[in-house]
């Protein structure tokens, strides 16, 4: 009698689906600060752009920092720990943020918000409340980026863990894709949230937006520990799937019983030194402040530009239409897949392509400020489409490494890429503060600009040319397909 073949599971859609909620919830508590500073935390603390472009940079900096750690730790710690420790490290560092209006007035003497609203602009007790306040935000931006800095080592380490080679970048489009559906959440709820608590007078509204949202954090971490096992430990796999997970283990450094039993390990010194780990910091270098200015600055740029605050219904619509055309990201996971399966080229080769094509797509944002003077839904279809093809280049940009480095080492080389990639981003929001600053005192002209739109035209020209440049230098370093054999 013929036995049926076992029907093979797929827990592995399911621990999907956690990265990418996992990541949603890491662009909502990121994005909280840039969807309120201008029309909620500015006045009460009389920020400049200089002062926000400084707060957004050192959270970069950090964020670089704690990527560099963060992927030897959770090499060292193991995905199922690792995770709880960094969503919970960001989840507390989210929730802080609430803290420091009332730390400003306490360390300035004041009594209540209206008194730090009152200072007289460039006042003593003004540049005293600004400089205060920068700095207690700063504390609690760091252990937010700090805990952030974790979550894509992981989650590309789990993605690893749970797919076969060739079928990775899709799953990681979808996770990454929660950077996308996180930002266009964020302006429909944060303002929302922010408008609702001021209006109740439960301070100035902005402090609840960030208690809320920190919160999803610690809700996703209690279903992570009752879901979350390596395939071959979990009782939601099957020998069938478990089978599909390891078609590549000939490919791979051997198994483990365990998250502590990595054989072979690579030490960070080890990793650095090929040529594919500095390709993928180039690209992170040059391509992730693109993406950090639009979330960080989208916001300010209706503001200044178009005078929309975060909280009116157009500015929201207008945020909200920008992150669905970046929905469309999700082609990033499908089309290396067909140059794969259906062209017949390695994976490394398909992916290369893809992001080539991706590369292109951002040049348009060199038309987002001339065709904003007719309206401002151009520029922000302009860099909807750029972002889309933001994300799903660093879709691709992330599964070179999987690609190419074992298992025991995907974490540290991701670490070190997002250092690149959070250095890269520190420098465009510092300077971006600082040019937007420096533009509208001087009215800076600028290919036919004048003040700060001159100054974002500026910006918008870097964005614009990134992604080649970065695609050049990456082919360059690694002209073919090389995986990296681990060492015994």
């Amino acid at each position: 009698m013929k036995t049926q073949p076992i029907k093979m599971t797929n827990f592995r859609w399911t621990i999907c689906f956690m990265l990418f909620m996992a990541t949603t919830i890491n662009y909502m508590d990121r994005q909280v600060l840039s969807l309120t500073w201008k029309d909620f935390i500015a006045p009460e603390f009389h920020w400049t752009d200089t002062d926000y472009g400084f707060i957004a940079g050192v959270f970069a900096i950090v964020y670089a920092a704690g990527m560099l750690f963060a992927g030897r730790v959770i090499d060292w710690m193991g995905t199922r720990k690792g995770y709880l420790w960094t969503i919970g490290i960001w989840s507390l560092g989210a929730c802080l943020h609430a803290l420091c209006g009332i730390a400003t007035e306490w360390w300035v003497g004041v009594d209540n918000v209206e008194a730090l609203k009152q200072a007289e602009a460039g006042s003593a007790l003004a540049l005293s409340i600004a400089t205060i306040s920068v700095y207690f935000f700063i504390a609690a931006r760091c252990i937010l980026a700090i805990g952030e800095a974790g979550n894509f080592p992981v989650a590309a380490k789990v993605a690893a863990e749970y797919f076969p080679k060739k079928d990775r970048a899709f799953p990681t489009s979808i996770y990454n894709s929660g950077a996308a559906i996180g930002a266009l959440v964020a302006p429909v709820s944060i303002p929302t949230l922010a408008s609702y608590f001021r209006d109740l007078g439960v301070g100035n509204g902005w402090e609840m937006a960030f208690v809320i949202i920190g919160a999803l954090g610690f809700v996703w971490m209690g279903f992570w520990v009752f879901l979350y096992k390596r395939p071959r430990e979990s009782r939601w796999v099957n020998e069938a799937e478990l089978a599909y997970i390891e078609q590549n283990e000939e490919e791979e450094e051997p198994q483990a019983s365990s998250e502590g039993e990595n054989l072979p390990k690579m030490s960070f010194l080890q990793c650095i030194r090929y040529k594919q780990a500095w390709a993928f910091a180039v690209g992170k270098f040059l391509t992730d402040g693109i993406w950090w200015f639009f979330l960080f600055w989208t916001p300010a740029y209706l503001s200044d530009v178009y005078h929309l605050p975060s909280n009116a219904p157009m500015a929201q619509l207008l945020i909200f239409v920008l992150y669905a055309i970046t929905m469309l990201s999700i082609i990033g996971g499908w089309l290396p897949t067909y140059f794969v399966e259906k062209k017949g080229m390695n994976p490394y080769k398909g992916r290369m392509r893809a992001m080539l094509i991706f590369a292109f797509f951002p040049i348009l944002t060199l038309l987002a400020q001339p065709l904003g003077a007719y309206s401002y839904w151009y520029p922000i279809i302009i860099i909807g489409i750029a972002g889309a093809a933001h994300q799903a280049w660093s879709s691709n940009i992330y599964c070179t490494v999987s690609d190419m480095f074992p298992q025991n080492a995907i974490a540290t080389i991701i670490g070190f890429g997002g250092m690149a990639g959070g250095i890269g981003s520190s420098l465009i929001n510092m300077g971006s503060g600082v040019l937007f600053d420096y533009a509208a005192n001087t009215q800076l002209a600028f290919m036919g600009f004048t003040g700060k739109p001159a100054g974002y035209f500026i910006i918008f020209c870097i964005c614009s040319v990134a992604y080649l440049i970065g695609w050049i230098i990456m082919k360059a370093l690694v002209p073919e397909y090389k995986p990296i054999k681990p060492e015994s």
